[in-house]
């Protein structure tokens, strides 16, 4: 699991520029006339957040034994929302109960039938609203750190595993403290009264599933008839089409580097896509957040808030709740700095302007 959190899809040329691309933009600070309190608070898809991150949906959290319903506490913790996977490893009854400002994620998997029955499980869970990914439909390979993740952890997987696990003495300590072994199940996929898939049984279905149209996309969220975010856009011509779905947000996104090689950092997209819709529906971007300078950034480029991914998975493996706890709060401190430093008194009111952007920097497709 570890190791599917440094890879990215065949060469990685996607996931480097998604943090590279970070370093490319500059800021430009006042010296006098800085504001002593600074308001980071927003609002995003009608969830207050004390600061404009959301914890992105990520699949199968196996680096630590309380997983997602850690990384919701923790959320909860810092006042913030939490995306679940559909793929998540507890179910969403758990995670919602450790924190009420959970979004519930799916893929189109299978038939509408079947997207119905995950409408159901979400509104039975309290999901206050979705998140559709997109960005993820079509990559298979991974040239570099691909991972070998097993399809459930039974006796031969443990001692086929078992020199890893002997090296990390921490994590396995941790696992047997909790009684419990990695869980590479799916509960949100679930029939009622069945039992789980494993992950990669899910996957497998989703797979083989044929690719929704933009019909299919108006008609879920229609069926939903609350907050729906499309994830997944990085074409200004998909931007208009989802407004025309009805979404009430998207957001920018490569899928952490994890979908099609060679597309272009998120925060090279945002801006052609905030100046097309940005005044529809609400923005959002995720890829490469790593600091809470990057936050201000993407802000500044027209943002509404990010949602991030890796940073709190490690953060997870390393330490629990505590562990995506102080990432959140190096986050939020280096936002605060950036506001700080920029002469803003809100996350509100940054702007391009604050910036120094190369003449080069920006892409865009699907005018």
């Amino acid at each position: 699991m570890y190791a599917a959190l440094l890879a990215g899809s065949e060469r990685g040329i996607t996931v480097d520029d998604n943090t590279a691309a970070f370093g490319e933009l500059g800021f430009a600070p006042h010296v006098a006339g800085l504001s002593d309190k600074r308001d980071l608070a927003t609002t995003l898809m009608g969830q207050p957040l004390s600061f404009p991150v959301m914890i992105s949906p990520t699949g199968v959290q196996a680096v630590h034994p309380d997983g997602e319903v850690a990384v919701a506490r923790a959320a909860a913790a810092r006042g913030i929302s939490m995306g679940l996977s559909l793929f998540a490893s507890k179910p969403i009854e758990e995670v919602v109960a450790a924190n009420p400002q959970t979004f519930f994620q799916l893929h189109w998997v299978g038939s509408r039938e079947v997207m119905l029955d995950l409408l159901a499980r979400a509104r039975g869970g309290g999901a206050v609203g979705l998140i559709l990914t997109m960005d993820w439909s079509f990559s298979e390979g991974r040239d570099w750190g691909s991972p070998a993740i097993p399809e459930t952890v039974d006796l031969r997987t443990m001692v086929r595993f078992a020199p890893e696990a002997l090296t990390r003495l921490k994590w396995l300590w941790q696992f047997a403290g909790s009684g419990s072994i990695p869980d590479l199940t799916a509960p949100n996929l679930a029939p009622a009264g069945g039992r789980a898939p494993t992950f990669f049984g899910a996957y497998r279905e989703w797979m083989a599933t044929p690719l929704p149209s933009w019909e299919d996309i108006a008609w879920l969220r229609e069926q939903w008839g609350g907050e729906f975010m499309l994830k997944g856009i990085s074409r200004i011509d998909d931007a208009r089409k989802a407004v025309d779905a009805g979404v009430t947000a998207v957001s920018v996104s490569n899928h952490g580097g994890n979908n099609l090689d060679g597309t272009p950092a998120s925060i090279r997209l945002l801006a052609a896509v905030v100046d097309a819709v940005g005044d529809r529906i609400e923005i959002t971007l995720d890829g490469g957040i790593r600091r809470g300078s990057d936050v201000a950034k993407a802000l500044a480029l027209g943002a509404r808030a990010v949602l991030i991914g890796r940073a709190y998975l490690w953060g997870l493996a390393a330490g629990g709740q505590a562990g995506v706890e102080n990432v959140l709060d190096i986050l939020r401190g280096g936002l605060d700095s950036a506001v700080l430093g920029l002469g803003r008194s809100s996350v509100g009111e940054l702007t391009r302007s604050d910036l120094v952007i190369p003449p080069d920097f920006e892409r865009a497709a699907g005018y």
